[in-house]
């Protein structure tokens, strides 16, 4: 079924109520003529084409969305690649290293999943990657608001070593379902499908893209008949007001 086709059965009042609805921010737009989003997007698990596709399209998304600094988007394949523990550890440092204290580091993950954390397999080499590490790496990078967004079964295991007020975190599931979607051809899971390329295209910020991706998540699993994955918002109350997206 097509995006459009998701948007008529969800319903043009819900549609209509959450991407229509906007802040005011005079004073946040002032601000944000100075403030950048810094993108880094890892396809983890290279032996199934999705997560190479959605971490491109995701990065590409929010980099037309938002004012973007640098943007740096990295995949594994059958053959290696460098989307590993440590390649991210190098990307989010470098991104760090570029930004001032008014930017956004904004880090999208997708992969399959499992209550230890994220697959990362790229070619011989298989990894994975712990909500402990990658809480770690964040601390590291000495940047204050973050957003993270991860695609993945399993994914709110991350949330509680996560989430904080400067750092919001938005998941494909809860920590006890998986989540949808990642054949090898497809170009979207379910959920990166209707939080960037549905939602994300139209709302004006990541929260109210998350109330419409949710919905239209929970419409095609139970079309489906499958178990409800539950995507989870938390944390993030001091990052919402500086991320507006634009017309």
């Amino acid at each position: 079924m097509t995006s459009k086709s998701w948007i008529r059965r969800l319903g043009a009042p819900l549609i209509a109520f959450v991407l229509t609805v906007a802040p005011s921010v005079s004073q946040v737009h002032a601000v944000d003529d100075a403030r950048k989003v810094s993108v880094v997007s890892f396809g983890l698990f290279g032996d199934q084409g999705v997560f190479r596709s959605e971490a491109t399209g995701a990065a590409q998304v929010v980099a037309g969305r938002f004012r973007s600094g640098p943007v740096n988007v990295q995949y594994n394949s059958k053959k290696g690649g460098g989307a590993t523990i440590e390649g991210l550890a190098t990307s989010l440092q470098v991104a760090a290293n570029r930004m001032d204290e008014n930017d956004v580091l904004l880090l999208i993950l997708t992969s399959h999943g499992s209550r230890a954390g994220l697959a990362v397999k790229a070619g011989r080499l298989t990894q994975t990657l712990t909500p402990s590490n990658l809480a770690d790496m964040l601390a590291r990078t000495g940047v204050r608001h973050k957003v993270v967004v991860i695609s993945a079964c399993y994914s709110g295991v991350f949330i509680p070593r996560l989430a904080n007020p400067d750092t919001l975190v938005i998941t494909a599931a809860d920590a006890d379902h998986p989540s949808f979607g990642c054949r090898d051809k497809a170009k979207w899971t379910y959920f990166g499908d209707a939080f960037f390329n549905v939602a994300l295209r139209q709302a004006k910020s990541l929260k109210d893209a998350f109330v419409v991706a949710r919905a239209l998540v929970q419409k095609r699993e139970l079309r489906k008949h499958f178990e409800p994955s539950n995507p989870r918002v938390a944390g993030g109350a001091n990052v919402p007001p500086l991320l507006i997206a634009g017309p």
